[in-house]
C-alpha cells in the first residue's frame, strides 16, 4: 500500500521531489500542493483551483525554489522555508508555458515562450537571457547536468547555448525531422533526442558523428538515463506506445548500441525513469500500472491504484520513495521495504 496518498480535483500534469525529501504536485485544473514527506502531515496549497492547468513544475537544484508554469502564461516561484512564500510571478500571456527547468548548479530558470527561451535568475530576480530558436516553437529543453549548457528542441534538431556566454551562437545539431524529447546522461557526455522520424539519436558531445537507432513504430515519447553505469556507460530506456527498449553500449564504438525490448505494459507509457544510484527502472501509463524493472530487464514488482491510468512518475532523489500521479487526480506515494525487497 502507498505510505501517503491524496486526490487533487483533475488529471495531475507533473510532480516533482526537492533535494530535502519535499513533494509538490500541479493538477489540469490549476492546484499546486506540496508535502513535507511526513507521512501524518496534510498537504500545503499554494495555489488552489484556477480552471487553467499548470503543466510544468521545478525545485532549484538545493531545494530553495520551487517554480511552476502553465496556460495562462504565469512563471510563479516561490522561496521555500518555515513559510513557504510567492517571490515572483512573470506575466508572460498569451503564450503558454509549458516547459521549465532549474539549472542543476545554480538558481537560474529556463523557461519556454514560443519560439523562444528566457532564462530568468532568482537572485537578482531579472531575465538574464533570451534564447531564439526560431525553427519553430520549442517542443523540449534541458540543462547539461554540470550546468554549462542548455539543450533546446524543435523543427529542424537541437541548440546548445553556452551558460557562460548567452550571445555566442549555439552548437546546432540537425535532424532529419523535429527532435520531441531529450535527455542528458547524468555524467553530461551523451545527448539522446526522439524525433519525429521515429527515430532517436544519441551525440557523444562535441563528437559530429551521433548514433542513430531506428525500428520504432511510432513516435517515441519518453527518454531517461540511469546515473548507475552498466559496464563504462549509462542506460538509455525510451518508451514508444506500449513498449520500452533499454540500451547498453558496446564496448567496440562500431557496434554502438544494444537494445532490449520491454514489453510489459497493456496501454500507452506515459512516464519512466531510473531509480536514483540504481539501475531500477520504472515506468507507468495509460494501463494503471506502475513497473519496477530490474537491469534493464527483469520485472519486479508492478504497483497500481490509479483507476483512469497514470500520467507521470518521479523517484525521491535518495530513491527511497516513488510518487505517481493519476489522470483521476490520484497522487500516491510508495516507501522502500525497509528489508530491502520492494515497495509498499
Amino acid at each position: 500500500d502507498p505510505c501517503w496518498q491524496t486526490l487533487l480535483s483533475e488529471y495531475v500534469t507533473a510532480i516533482a521531489w526537492s533535494s530535502q525529501g519535499f513533494l509538490a504536485v500541479a493538477s489540469a485544473a490549476g492546484e499546486v500542493i506540496l508535502w513535507d514527506g511526513s507521512e501524518n502531515a496534510d498537504f500545503q496549497v499554494l495555489q488552489e483551483v484556477t480552471d487553467t492547468s499548470i503543466d510544468c513544475l521545478d525545485f532549484s537544484y538545493d531545494g530553495q525554489f520551487l517554480a511552476v508554469g502553465g496556460q495562462n502564461g504565469e512563471v510563479k516561484v516561490w522561496r521555500m522555508g518555515e513559510a513557504v512564500e510567492l517571490v515572483a510571478t512573470l506575466d508572460n500571456s498569451p503564450q503558454w508555458i509549458d516547459k521549465l527547468s532549474w539549472s542543476p548548479t545554480e538558481a537560474l530558470l529556463a523557461f519556454n515562450l514560443g519560439r523562444y527561451v528566457q532564462v530568468w535568475d532568482a537572485t537578482t530576480q531579472s531575465v538574464i537571457a533570451t534564447l531564439a530558436f526560431e525553427a519553430s516553437s520549442v517542443l523540449a529543453m534541458e540543462w547539461r547536468p554540470n550546468g554549462s549548457q542548455i539543450a533546446v528542441a524543435g523543427d529542424s534538431g537541437i541548440m546548445v547555448w553556452d551558460r557562460d556566454d548567452w550571445d555566442e551562437d549555439p552548437y546546432f545539431l540537425a535532424m532529419g525531422s523535429a527532435s520531441i524529447a531529450i535527455a542528458w546522461s547524468k555524467d553530461s557526455k551523451y545527448l539522446a533526442s526522439s524525433n519525429l522520424d521515429y527515430t532517436i539519436t544519441v551525440l557523444e558531445w562535441l563528437n559530429p558523428y551521433p548514433w542513430v537507432m531506428r525500428g520504432f513504430s511510432g513516435k517515441v515519447r519518453n527518454l531517461t538515463w540511469s546515473d548507475s553505469l552498466s559496464g563504462n556507460t549509462p542506460v538509455l530506456a525510451a518508451s514508444c506506445s506500449e513498449a520500452i527498449v533499454t540500451w547498453k553500449k558496446s564496448p567496440d564504438d562500431q557496434e554502438g548500441w544494444n537494445p532490449q525490448v520491454l514489453e510489459l505494459h497493456t496501454g500507452t507509457i506515459q512516464d519512466l525513469a531510473f531509480r536514483p544510484h540504481s539501475l531500477l527502472l520504472a515506468s507507468t501509463g495509460d494501463d494503471a500500472w506502475l513497473c519496477l524493472v530490474e537491469k534493464g530487464k527483469n520485472l519486479a514488482q508492478v504497483l497500481d491504484g490509479a483507476a483512469n491510468g497514470y500520467a507521470c512518475l518521479a523517484w525521491h532523489p535518495q530513491g527511497q520513495r516513488i510518487a505517481a500521479g493519476g489522470q483521476g487526480g490520484e497522487l500516491q506515494v510508495w516507501q522502500a521495504s525497509k528489508r530491502g525487497k520492494g515497495f509498499g
